[in-house]
């Protein structure tokens, strides 16, 4: 099976002396649905960050997507995150542009025709039970439609990777359980690598999952 992500002794910090993960050795399969956990501050979103070379790691080795992060030029980054679908725990939507036109915008980065991505746009706002909201604006939705129209907007363009992070720590149940199934449907139905930032791994998802911690900058897997 082949590695999606590899690091290799890696350590990431935002300061020379400020280490928040220290030397941490794992490997993602494709395929693989993984959860990772640990206390407030422990360095799960910077962990993520790092995935999407929002932080470039201070020493080790960090590969994803067969791409080196440390060093990496801007262009192959942006390589890079085409094949990468993003939630955030605070939705960061274009809050001036219509719901449609977030969700199409990972579509035209991709070089998708105006046509086609309308299309797609139109498919997703189904997928995720927010057709009827069609051409408003995010601030026009609650909190749990917005997550739901970037959740959509990470669909979008089929990612080979989705990284989550928290993505329903302040959603009410019925967006919470609509995203998880987003998400496990990804893993199962297209055999995306899903990678989520969680306090608290649902008990309800139906699929077979990896379970990193992270404590005291070190992560170990939980058999």
């Amino acid at each position: 099976m082949d590695k999606v992500i590899v690091a290799k002794d890696l350590s990431l910090a935002y300061s020379s002396s400020d280490t928040i993960i220290n030397k941490v050795n794992f490997s993602i399969d494709s395929g693989n649905f993984v959860f990772i956990t640990g206390a407030s501050g422990s360095g799960k979103s910077t962990l993520l960050k790092s995935l999407y070379g929002a932080l470039k790691p201070k020493n080790g080795s960090l590969i994803v997507g067969g791409v080196e992060i440390r060093g990496v030029s801007r262009s192959r980054l942006n390589f890079l995150r085409r094949h990468i679908g993003i939630v955030f725990q605070d939705y960061k939507l274009v809050k001036e542009w219509t719901i449609d036109k977030n969700i199409m915008l990972p579509l035209l980065i991709n070089g998708y025709v105006k046509s086609v991505a309308n299309n797609q746009v139109d498919k997703l706002l189904k997928h995720v039970r927010l057709n009827h909201q069609s051409g408003k604006f995010p601030l026009e939705l609650s909190g749990g439609e917005q997550q739901r129209v970037a959740m959509a907007r990470a669909l979008a363009h089929n990612p080979v990777l989705i990284l989550a992070d928290e993505p329903t720590g302040n959603l009410d149940e019925y967006s919470s359980q609509l995203i998880w199934n987003l998400l496990e449907g990804a893993n199962t139905q297209l055999n995306t690598t899903v990678i989520v930032v969680t306090h608290n791994i649902p008990k309800t998802l139906n699929v077979d999952y990896k379970h990193f911690h992270i404590e005291y900058g070190s992560i170990h897997e939980v058999c």
